[in-house]
Formats: structure tokens, C-alpha cells, sequence
């Protein structure tokens, strides 16, 4: 299995240069800017996040100011999340492009009626509509919401995208004519080398000190030498715009050998669908454990990104003893303002490393699928988990620890990312049969957080899905949430709203079901709003509500089924 995967790795990397379309012309006096001041932005399309590529511009401001419409368009779908994008809306615009506000405080007066009655219908707080398109229309500058904090936002800000409207894809919104002020050129922080096989494995890194400002930056002594016959540079650098603080996103980056283009990447537009190869394009261990962001300038053997627009060998440079190759990055913001680091790299004399295979259990080649069997866990992880070869350490242990029902697996470290969710079934040891229905498979991961990863029983077995490296062992979860109260009294006379903070004591995974909630008031569903950052349940009073006294029941539930119940009357 490992000599065939090695055989259809070098025939990938025998791969030429190529060179994607150039940039499409997107209209540029068609759009205005969905605020009426000067857009100042505290991130930028492209921009490195934790597992994605940020889809949009994050536009400053503050809560309640004015949104507006960038064209003449239609609301073509509604969506409201306790996370994510909070309240979203999308508006079809008739020149093929769909506008994207996210984030927002309110919608207008008429789209929050038909969000709501919505929501009552459906007796659900998150929800997603696709109104008729002669419902919502609006004209070019009519105002369409607030700008706010829902979501997962922690300041106040419009995240604006605008995509294709057939494909969905972002493009990048700085491309259509909206200006921001930016005479600023990027700055160039650190340049990681790669020391690799013939195999695309890497056997050394070496992380260097770049100097200077302005314009040109250098490393120190000009020539860097590497222990191996190819080396995969990369850089960190971040965009700075005027009259703002935050390090936002490069928009391109281009490598030159010996006065070549080699490689380069701009941030012109992606699919949502190939967003999580972010952690194939930078460094993710660096990421996870420094929070640093390096875009990596060659491409590692699984991955997809369609944002390259020109590589020669994968972006690979391929070294010798004789000549030192001369490598020049131009890192450059949408406006054309750049910064430049040269530096000439060298194959060392002293014979290389050989990759890291010594105290791996498992080898994982990461175009083919792979099963592992043991008498207490079984894996499989499917072809695409994995963005390059696996060298995997695996032991297990048993622990006596209190509430811990199997042996602790101990599967390679969380500071390698894994692409697919792979499916692990793991067997119990000491789980009483009373507490079957509460456990789970529990993920211990950095700073030992407790996950959970969720799991169905298949006979013996507790199956399911993950997505990590890191430790992994049956645990049971029998404690149900707290409701605590932080408004709510007898005399709510003259009160708009009451407000209940709900927390859990373990996490769930994305693919796991969070917090569920549901609240009567005399038995009959209301609406209750939930900022999932917060933790914070807040029911605002209808206004057909009469006077006198009520009865308010609330229910909050975890993944285990759980329950907490908060019921207590009130008078109006």
C-alpha cells in the first residue's frame, strides 16, 4: 500500500506549470457601498481563519447604524442562526450577483413581521426562508437592516459578501468598485522553510527573522541553507489600511525563482465547498499552537484550492550543493501596494534527514483510504482525510479516572488536521449498563477540553464521527444544563423583556446537536431569541399579552437529553 501511494504522489509532482483564466472583469460602477460613510475594514476577503477563508469584508461600525442596499434587488432568502452569521439577509441582484449581509441588529420592520410569524409557525428560533422574489424588493440605496453583533460576531461590524448568484461562490467584494483607503503596504513578519523529501514529506523546518520595512525586507545573511533536495517556503505577512489598527489578509502572493514566477495565489473568489483546505494552505500546527497564520507557497499533496492561478512544481523548489537558488516574495493588498522579501536557499552539504517515521504506529497514505482493527477500537478513514502522508503514533491506556468508561485512545495529536470526518467506534470497559443511554465518545484535544463527539451503539460498540486528532475515550454525561435567571421577578409590570442565561458542562462538536430550548407561557409556545456566544435566552413580551398573572415554563436540554425546567409565574 505505502510503495503504491509513493508511485501516484511522484506522478503528481511531475506536474508542469500552469496558469488558471485571468481575473474576470466584475462590473465596477454598477454596486455602492452598503453603509453611506467611508468603509473601514477589520477584515478582508480571503483573510486566514481557524478551519476556513473569511467569505466576505468585514465593514466597522456601530450597533443600529444603516445598511443599505447595494443595487436594485430582491430578498431571495432569510436566514437567522444563534451562531454563524446570526441574522442574514441575501438579495438577488438582476446582473447575476447576490449581495450577503450578515450580522444584523434588525431587519426592516416588514421583513422582520414575516421572519417572525415565520418562526411562530415553525415554533423554532433559528430559521431559513426563501421568500417569493416579489415579496422584499428593494431599490438601489433603500435601507434593508441595522448593522449589529448577532451570530458569532464580538464586535460590531457587517460582514458583507457579494457571490455569484448561480454558483454561490464569494468573490471578492473589493473587486466591484467599493474603495477603501489603503496607501498602506502589507508587512512581511516571518519565512518558515520546509526541508522535504522526494516524497513531499517534510524532514526539517526552520523558522527565520525577516528584516526590514517599507518596501524590500531581507533574512539575515542573505543565504539559508536546507538538509534536503527540495524545500516549500512560507510567509507570514498581513495587510495594513489606513486610519485602522487590525492586520488584515494579503490579497496575493507571489514567489519568484531566479527571477521566474514559481507560484502565486490571489483572493479573487472560492467555493464554500473547498474553504477547509485553508488547512493544507497554511501551517496548521502553527496556527493551533502559536495562533499564527503562514500562507504557505507550495502546495501540499492533497490540496484542492482552486486559488492558484499559477504554479511550477507545486510551488516546490528543488535544490542542489553547487548553486544557491535566488527566491523573491511579493506580498500585495487589492490596491497594488506591496512588499517584497529576498533571500537566496541552499542545499546543505551534510546528508539529509530522512522523514519523520521513527515511533509511528500506522502509516496513512492520504490519496487512499485506511482501516485500523483492534480488540477495543476500530477506524476508517476515508480516502481525502488527509492533506499529506501520515506517519501515526497510536498507544492506549486504561484509566481509573472517574467518568471515563474505556480505555483512553491516544490517536496521534490535535496539531494535525484531518480534512474528512473519519468514523471511530470505540468499545466500553466499565460502563454500567444504567448509564448506557448517557454516553458518549468523549474528545480530549488541546488545553484538555472535553468535546462531545456524540456516538450511536451498534451491539457492543459506540460509533460515530470525528474530526480530530488527539485522545479519545467513552464518557457519560448525566447533568442537566442550568437556567439561571437575570431579570425575571414576580412584577414583570413595565418589563420589556426577560432574559435567562443556560450553560452546559460539556462541549458538543460542530456535527453534535447544542443546547435545545423551548418556552410556554399559560401553555402556549413563545419566541425566544438565543446569542449562542453568551449563552444568553432572551424573550421579548408580545404585545397582545393581557395584564395579570402567568405562567412561564422553560426547558433547556443537552445532547444526552438532559433536562432542566425553569417554571415560575408572573404578573403583567
Amino acid at each position: 500500500m505505502r510503495f503504491r501511494g509513493l508511485l501516484m504522489l511522484l506522478g503528481g509532482l511531475l506536474s508542469i506549470a500552469f496558469t488558471g483564466d485571468e481575473a474576470r472583469n466584475y462590473p465596477t460602477d454598477y454596486f455602492r457601498a452598503p453603509v453611506n460613510y467611508q468603509m473601514k475594514l477589520s477584515g478582508t476577503f480571503g483573510e486566514l481563519r481557524p478551519n476556513h477563508f473569511h467569505a466576505g469584508i468585514d465593514i466597522k461600525g456601530k450597533v443600529g447604524a444603516k445598511l443599505y442596499a447595494i443595487g436594485d434587488g430582491y430578498i431571495s432568502r432569510i436566514k437567522v442562526q444563534e451562531g454563524g452569521y446570526g441574522n442574514v439577509l441575501y438579495i438577488n441582484h438582476p446582473n447575476g450577483y447576490t449581495s450577503v449581509y450578515a450580522h444584523l441588529h434588525r431587519f426592516t420592520p416588514e421583513v422582520a413581521d414575516y421572519v417572525k410569524q415565520a418562526q411562530y409557525n415553525a415554533q423554532t428560533f433559528e430559521i431559513e426562508l426563501y421568500p417569493p422574489k416579489d415579496l422584499f424588493a428593494f431599490a438601489k440605496g433603500d435601507e434593508i437592516g441595522k448593522m449589529g453583533v448577532s451570530g458569532r460576531s464580538f464586535g460590531p461590524h457587517l460582514h458583507f459578501e457579494i457571490r455569484d448568484t448561480k454558483t454561490e461562490e464569494p468573490i471578492n467584494p473589493l473587486l466591484f468598485g467599493l474603495k477603501v483607503a489603503d496607501s498602506r503596504r502589507p508587512k512581511l513578519h516571518q519565512l518558515k522553510l520546509f526541508g522535504l523529501s522526494k516524497y513531499m514529506e517534510t524532514t526539517s523546518t526552520k523558522t527565520l527573522s525577516v528584516y526590514g520595512k517599507g518596501k524590500t525586507y531581507s533574512v539575515k545573511g542573505d543565504t539559508t541553507y536546507v538538509k534536503a533536495p527540495q524545500v516549500g517556503v512560507a510567509l507570514k505577512a498581513y495587510d495594513h489600511m489606513d486610519e485602522v489598527r487590525n492586520w488584515n489578509g494579503i490579497y496575493s502572493l507571489s514567489l519568484f525563482l531566479d527571477d521566474s514566477l514559481h507560484y502565486q495565489f490571489e483572493m479573487e473568489r472560492f467555493a464554500f465547498s473547498e474553504s477547509r483546505y485553508i488547512n493544507a494552505h497554511l501551517d496548521y500546527e502553527e496556527q493551533v499552537t502559536k495562533k499564527s497564520y503562514f500562507n504557505r507557497c507550495f502546495l501540499l499533496p492533497g490540496n484542492e484550492l482552486s486559488i492558484y492561478n499559477y504554479l511550477v512544481d507545486r510551488g516546490v523548489i528543488n535544490l542542489n550543493q553547487e548553486r544557491a537558488r535566488k527566491v523573491e516574495l511579493v506580498a500585495k493588498d487589492i490596491e497594488g501596494n506591496e512588499a517584497k522579501l529576498r533571500f537566496w536557499v541552499k542545499q546543505h552539504s551534510k546528508p539529509p534527514p530522512t522523514a519523520a517515521t521513527t515511533n509511528h504506529t500506522y502509516f496513512l497514505p492520504y490519496q487512499e483510504k485506511s482501516i485500523i482493527e483492534l480488540p477495543n477500537l476500530k477506524a476508517f478513514f476515508p480516502e481525502g482525510t488527509l492533506y499529506e502522508n501520515l506517519y501515526m503514533s497510536y498507544n492506549s491506556a486504561e484509566d481509573q479516572s472517574n467518568g471515563i468508561y474505556s480505555a483512553v485512545h491516544h490517536i496521534h495529536d490535535y496539531k494535525t488536521p484531518a480534512h474528512k470526518y473519519f468514523t471511530l467506534s470505540l468499545l466500553p470497559s466499565t460502563l454500567p449498563l444504567s448509564l448506557k443511554d448517557k454516553a458518549f465518545v468523549a474528545y480530549c484535544g488541546k488545553n484538555n477540553k472535553v468535546i462531545n463527539y456524540g456516538g450511536e451503539w451498534e451491539g457492543e460498540w459506540l460509533k460515530t464521527k470525528v474530526r480530530d486528532f488527539g485522545d479519545f475515550y467513552i464518557s457519560v454525561d448525566d447533568k442537566a444544563p442550568k437556567i439561571v435567571p437575570l431579570n425575571f421577578k414576580k412584577n414583570l409590570k413595565g418589563r420589556k423583556r426577560v432574559s435567562f442565561k443556560i450553560t452546559d458542562n460539556i462541549a458538543t462538536a460542530r456535527n453534535v446537536a447544542g443546547l435545545q430550548y423551548r418556552a410556554t407561557i399559560d401553555g402556549q409556545w413563545v419566541l425566544l431569541q438565543f446569542d449562542a456566544k453568551n449563552d444568553l435566552l432572551t424573550h421579548t413580551f408580545e404585545s397582545d399579552l393581557t395584564s395579570g398573572e402567568h405562567q412561564l415554563r422553560l426547558e433547556v436540554w443537552d445532547a444526552l437529553n438532559n433536562k432542566a425546567v425553569f417554571e415560575r409565574s408572573f404578573v403583567r
